[in-house]
């Protein structure tokens, strides 16, 4: 199955150029319309329902935010509060919220591989909002959208990803769709947290964070998942910190017109320090305001 097509969006691999840019002039379209307070309500009459099955704040607010926007109903879903804490499989579940009338169901799972599951699964529209260490295509969609807004192209910049690659679906998502625009991207992290093959998939992987920085024209900062180490994979925080934390001392030393990215939630301290995740360079909430607007076209797309 195609990862996007107009029916799903499930990962960013195998997604064009046109696909990508395709989606930057709708949600381009869509920031006007929340700009200017006359959003269009494309998904009039359609229901899009989010199922999370893991916490989250932006991912989950934005894809409400963006539904709302398009005149949809939306239903909301909290897996504690569920029939799966009864003993319902996913499987199940979603067949049951297709019944209620869902046209679009956005899915976050800890299981990767858990939205191509459903797709196969439903008639109707999946959006995967993160499955496990795999995938998180509209995170990724968002961050090169808020690149491509603030450059005009890709073409030619190099963005260094930091931190905890291994655990992370946001990096994997982000290596495919910047490149296919053709960013060039560097890697670097604890060896521990940098799985071997990412050369295979365009990235180039570089021994020390002080070596990324020094070639990039932005920074992408990942989170330190502890939740899905099963040991720990660097000795202490204050460690990690010391060796791959974006320090202000390593801030200063960037290109003058570099920018700072998080997919958050930030520890701070650790992945950035607070002087950094404040400073002119971050473009944070920037990425959570492009959001919206990204999911709106992803939606619109799907919807």
């Amino acid at each position: 199955m195609n990862p996007f097509s107009p029916r799903n969006l499930l990962s960013t691999e195998g997604m064009s150029r046109h696909d990508i840019e395709l989606l930057f002039g709708r949600a381009r379209l869509h920031a006007r319309g929340l700009r200017a307070g006359t959003p269009l309500r494309s998904l009039a009459g359609r229901v899009v329902a989010n199922l999370f099955f893991e916490n989250s704040t932006r991912t989950r607010l934005s894809f409400e935010r963006a539904a709302k926007a398009l005149g949809a109903d939306v239903l909301n879903f909290n897996a504690a509060t569920s029939s799966v804490s009864k003993g319902e499989s996913l499987v199940d579940t979603v067949r049951n919220v297709e019944a209620l009338g869902a046209n679009i169901i956005v899915l976050r799972h800890p299981a990767s591989g858990a939205a191509h599951l459903v797709s196969g699964k439903v008639r109707c529209s999946v959006v995967n909002a993160g499955d496990g260490t795999h995938a998180h295509p509209s995170q990724a969609l968002l961050d090169a959208y808020t690149l491509h807004e603030r450059w005009g192209t890709l073409e030619g910049k190099t963005v260094a990803i930091v931190g905890d690659v291994l655990h992370s679906r946001v990096a994997r998502s982000n290596l495919y769709c910047l490149t296919t625009l053709g960013a060039r991207v560097v890697v670097a992290g604890p060896p521990t947290l940098v799985p071997v093959g990412l050369e295979g998939l365009g990235a180039k992987v570089l021994p020390s964070i002080d070596a990324a920085l020094e070639e990039a024209d932005a920074v992408m900062m990942l989170r330190v998942q502890l939740e899905r180490q099963k040991e720990s994979m660097f000795p202490t925080p204050a460690e990690y910190a010391r060796a791959f934390g974006l320090t202000l001392g390593r801030a200063r030393g960037l290109k003058p017109d570099a920018v700072v990215m998080h997919p958050g939630p930030v520890n701070r301290g650790v992945e950035l320090a607070p002087e950094v995740a404040d400073g002119p360079a971050n473009v944070i909430l920037e990425q959570v305001a492009n959001g919206v607007a990204v999911r709106m076209a992803i939606l619109e797309s799907c919807g």
